[in-house]
């Protein structure tokens, strides 16, 4: 598929729905940390790692499908997420949701850049900035109550 191509329809239809529904878990860690509920900031913390961990191993997946095109940069690219995400979840809680959510934006502007590069299509970005920008939020909005 060329960089700058539009997502294949049926991929978008079904990428939308389950993105979204990936932020079931962080609206439900938000509504828990609200509610004082002392699991809920682990929980979150836990699915935050994990999702900015998957993000950056989209990056591998790009420099294993096409090799030769940014290898080294995508390939840094996609362990520095995991890296964040391991060391968010060492920091006290707040501190880490704060890394969280600050890892998933930075990801989303550094991926922005990217695709002015032609190294990401645009139709990717669209779909990861709704979510990026609600998961992101609700990390940082957790950091503040917990």
């Amino acid at each position: 598929m060329a960089m700058n191509a539009p997502m294949n329809l049926p991929l978008a239809r079904l990428a939308w729905p389950l993105g979204l529904a990936g932020l079931l878990p962080f609206l439900a860690g938000l509504v828990g940390v609200s509610l004082g509920q002392g699991w809920a900031g682990i929980a979150l913390a836990a699915y935050g790692a994990v999702i900015l961990s998957f993000l950056g191993a989209v990056h591998w997946g790009l420099a294993l499908a096409a090799p030769g095109v940014a290898d080294g940069r995508r390939l840094i690219g996609g362990i520095v997420p995991s890296l964040v995400a391991w060391l968010a979840l060492l920091a006290p809680l707040a501190a880490g949701l704060l890394m969280l959510g600050f890892g998933l934006l930075a990801l989303v502007v550094v991926e922005t850049f990217a695709a002015r590069l032609g190294l990401l299509p645009w139709s990717y970005l669209v779909l990861r900035w709704v979510p990026s920008g609600v998961a992101g939020a609700c990390l940082l909005a957790s950091a503040y109550l917990a």
